[in-house]
């Protein structure tokens, strides 16, 4: 990613005119950018030029095919993640009333000995599903308690032998639906759960792998334009999502 400055713009964000650091402004805004387009990736399928694989190619909607590092899952079933479709497993679409059930059945799948999921991922559809059929069984124990009394600002759930956390991943800009985009996917890219997904991950096995000297670093110092009067710098990234089990590793999905 560039960032650049024009030498109009430096000499107008110098001395007693400088009412914030244009500069400063740019990188952190680059920053922010850059972890979007992370956010994006980190649940791609990998399909673009110079993509990490995510969530989509590590934990499938459809774990009997495609390779993922470089072990074919047509082949090797033990490659093969956990899906769970609302529609063709559990009979009927997700909703808030058979939402739990659906987690129970995949959760229970995702258990070996001591091993099992503890961190659920989920779009805003599904998550609001939990939500409500959590709201419909809450109980207050202290009258002035702020926790759940209209909803669950932290939600958790209990199964497959362990608590773990159930996080939304999506909200204002977590389909393509919304119209915002960013990200290496250009248009339609944005970040967050794909739509009506809900990840069971555990992470033992699955790992996030920023390179020590690529992870959203400046890269060289500042280059100096040779034809005009402007200077940028550029900031990278490189790395990958990894995966060691794909067996314990599970997706709720439509």
């Amino acid at each position: 990613m560039a960032i650049s400055i024009s030498g109009l713009e430096r000499l107008q964000n110098s001395g007693k005119e400088a009412i914030i650091d244009l500069l400063e402004s740019r990188i952190n805004n680059a920053y922010d950018t850059m972890q979007n387009g992370l956010s994006y990736d980190m649940y791609s399928d990998g399909s673009l030029t110079g993509q990490m694989n995510g969530l989509q190619a590590l934990v499938a909607d459809t774990p009997t095919s495609g390779t993922v590092g470089g072990i074919d899952r047509a082949s090797w079933t033990f490659w093969q993640n956990q899906s769970f479709s609302g529609v063709s497993d559990g009979g009927a679409a997700v909703s808030a009333a058979n939402i739990r059930s659906y987690m129970n059945s995949l959760s229970n799948r995702l258990v070996r000995g001591r091993d099992s999921p503890d961190l659920c991922l989920s779009d805003a559809n599904y998550y609001n599903f939990f939500l409500e059929s959590m709201q419909a069984i809450q109980r207050l124990n202290d009258p002035d308690a702020d926790l759940a009394k209209a909803g669950f600002t932290t939600l958790a759930y209990n199964g497959a032998g362990r608590r773990m956390d159930v996080v939304l991943d999506g909200g204002y800009q977590g389909t393509t639906s919304d119209g915002n985009t960013f990200g290496s996917g250009g248009a339609g890219a944005v970040g967050g759960c794909p739509a009506n997904h809900m990840y069971m991950l555990n992470s033992k096995y699955i790992f996030y792998r920023p390179h020590r000297d690529r992870n959203c670093v400046p890269i060289g110092d500042d280059r100096v334009s040779v034809n005009q009067d402007a200077m940028v710098q550029i900031i990278g990234w490189a790395g990958n999502m990894t995966i060691a089990n794909c067996f314990l590793q599970g997706v709720l999905k439509a």
